[in-house]
Order: C-alpha cells, then structure tokens, then sequence
C-alpha cells in the first residue's frame, strides 16, 4: 500500500534531510488530510467507548481496587465504620461509577488512541524524526503509567500520616468522592513528572543538552527537582514529595548515563 505524506509548502524544504520514502509516494490534498483526522478521532472515540462500557461493567472491581490505599491506612485510625467509606451526596453513588468507569476507559483506549495519532502524524515526518518519535512515544506511556503505579504504593504512606496525626482525638471518616479525586491528582501529578527522562533524553538527542552539561547542573536541579515535588504534591505529609524527589533525581542521573552511553555511543 503507498504510504501518502502531508504537502509542505513550496521552498519549506529545498534540501530533504532524508531520502524520499518512495516513488508511490504523493502529497495528500486538504480535503484527504482533514478526512484521516476525523477517521483517527472517530476509531479513538470508538474505541473509548467500547473500554468505558467494559470498565463500567467491573466498576465495583475497580472501585475496590482504588480503595485499596486508603482501606490500608484506615487499619491505622480508630474509626468505628472500620475501612469503610462514605458518600455525602445521593447523586455520588451514581456519578462515581460513571467517573470511574470514564478515566479507565481512557487509560484502557490509550494505546489505540496513540496509534491513531501516530498513523496521522506518520505521513508528514522525515524518515530520521519517524525513527526517533516512535521509541519516545512508547517512553512517554511507559514513564507515565510507572509513575502511577509508584504512585498508587506510596498513597498508603502519605494517607497513614494524615489520616492519623490527630490520634485519638478525632475520627476519620474518608468521603470516597474526595478520596478517588485526591488520588487521581497524585496519579496525575506523579505520572506527569515521571516524564522527566523521556524529556531530557530527547533533549539530548536532538542536541540541546549534553551529559557533560547535565552533570555540571547536577546541584542546582536536584534543588529545583525537590521544590517542585514540595509543590505540585498534594496533602501536608512528608513522605509523597520525598518520595517523589528521590525518583527523580534517580531519573536525573539515569538520564545522565543514557544519553552518554546510548545516545552518544
């Protein structure tokens, strides 16, 4: 099948940094691009709703799942409801399995609704920027669901020393709206910082940056790495940003020997 390219305007790029992809090859007309993104968007649609549908089917599993955190911080308080959670609105029994159910099927559709957008961004690049784009892509979905997954282990943490500093004094009784919602900030939070070696790595290799630069910068970004996570964690504790803190600084340095040792090899 003749993989199709974008047209460029005339004189944007007298020089083609990388050999044409092929005599079949032809430039899409407006109409014919304008068509691939409404198939793109709509496949991804499709897709979020067949994910959504299922994700709403096992919403109790899931809604089990995302309780597990704070059902192990509540082994901790002296509530008299135990690891149970409550609802303050009649509309929250509802709308919570429908929010649930939203988020999953998004996260489930994912990897169709970024091969939809690489399929449509594929035809306008160069041969080089295809080659470096693909294993970025696959960093950044990566990073970011092992930010969430760190984050959901280190919640339990940070929730023990909240929901306990009062003692005895005062009961714990989670809403499990602002429970799910406060979760999913720290999910957000942590997978968008986890992002940090997927950016330098690409800075290092389209040439921005060095490892002899990142090495000598060492001190002032471990710095800012740790005002960052003091702001952008959520809740008082001290544990989340600490935690967060030190996995970056671990992605620094990672940083530093990757684009040394593979980008630069």
């Amino acid at each position: 099948m003749a993989t199709r390219r974008i047209g460029w305007p005339s004189g944007a790029r007298n020089q083609p940094e990388s050999p044409p992809l092929g005599a079949q090859d032809r430039e899409l007309t407006l109409v014919e691009h304008l068509e691939d993104l409404r198939r793109a968007i709509l496949i991804s649609l499709i897709a979020w709703a067949l994910t959504t549908t299922v994700a709403f089917v096992f919403n109790q599993n899931l809604i089990a799942i995302l309780e597990r955190p704070l059902h192990q911080a509540l082994r901790h308080t002296h509530s008299p409801f135990g690891q149970r959670v409550v609802v303050t609105s009649p509309i929250q029994g509802l709308a919570i399995p429908f929010e649930v159910a939203a988020v999953a099927g998004v996260a489930l559709a994912l990897p169709v609704i970024v091969w939809q957008l690489w399929r449509f961004a594929a035809p306008g690049l160069r041969a080089t920027e295809r080659r470096l784009a693909f294993p970025f892509v696959f960093g950044t979905l990566f990073f970011f669901a092992l930010g969430g997954v760190f984050a959901y282990f280190v919640i339990p943490i940070g929730l023990t020393f909240l929901a306990t500093f009062l003692g005895a004094n005062a009961v714990y009784l989670p809403d499990l709206g602002s429970y799910l919602s406060f979760l999913a900030l720290v999910i957000l939070v942590f997978g968008l910082t986890f992002e940090l070696p997927v950016a330098l790595s690409l800075l290092g290799a389209i040439g921005v940056v060095s490892s002899q630069q990142l090495r000598r910068w060492r001190k002032p970004a471990i710095f800012v790495i740790i005002l960052v996570s003091l702001v952008v964690t959520p809740g008082a504790d001290p544990f989340t940003p600490t935690f967060l803190s030190l996995a970056l600084i671990l992605f620094y340095e990672g940083s530093i020997v990757f684009i040394r040792h593979v980008l630069h090899h």
